[in-house]
């Protein structure tokens, strides 16, 4: 009995010691499946975090994306401005070269109508001149022949048919010049009436250049 007795006690005392070690087992291994817990707790936090950051990217990223296509576009519109701009420019600038050339050569023209106008009043001036003095000098010759006509002894008041042919032909030759000068002035007096509408232009174009 004293045998089987100690040998009960033992066997207890084993299956004792063998529930501890497991009642050990158990809350190690509790232990243990907590702290995985946290840690997969911590880790499932840091996924969401890197979850809600990356949505963030995202959002960030397509906000820049969308600023990105904007100033794309606003660029294509400017570069059609500016192309277009840049095109009425050139049409503007062929347009001034080709006034320009247009002022050229009304400036040529002008120039050569004022040195014909002046070259008229020289010739105009010269005319007169040589009129008055043959007009004069034909004054001069009726009047020789008057004082010869009435110097003449014996004549009776009459003239020989030479003198009287040379008398008209004086006359006619008269006549005829007084008939171009009266021409010319009228030539003259026209065209000087019409300068100051036709060269005023002209004079308020220059003292503008100036």
């Amino acid at each position: 009995m004293m045998a089987l007795s100690s040998a009960f006690r033992e066997r207890l005392e084993h299956m004792e010691h063998s529930r501890n070690q497991r009642l050990m087992l158990l809350l190690a291994e509790k232990e243990l499946q907590a702290h995985k817990s946290q840690v997969l707790e911590s880790k499932l936090a840091r996924i969401g975090s890197m979850e809600r950051s990356c949505l963030f990217l995202d959002q960030k990223i397509a906000s820049q994306n969308f600023r990105i296509s904007a100033l794309k576009s606003e660029i294509e519109n400017l570069d059609a401005k500016y192309d277009s701009s840049s095109r009425k420019l050139k049409a503007v600038k062929s347009e001034i070269e080709e006034l320009e050339e247009v002022e050229k050569e009304r400036d040529k023209f002008y120039e050569l109508k004022i040195s014909e106008m002046n070259e008229f009043r020289e010739n105009v001036k010269r005319f007169l001149t040589e009129t008055r003095t043959r007009v004069q000098e034909l004054r001069n010759s009726v009047n020789e022949l008057k004082s010869t006509f009435m110097e003449l002894p014996g004549n009776n008041g009459y003239m020989s048919s030479s003198e009287i042919a040379e008398a008209e032909m004086k006359r006619a030759e008269l006549l005829a010049m007084k008939e171009s000068l009266t021409k010319t002035l009228q030539a003259e007096n026209m065209l000087f009436a019409r300068s100051p509408e036709r060269w005023k232009p002209i004079q308020s174009g220059n003292s503008k250049g100036v």
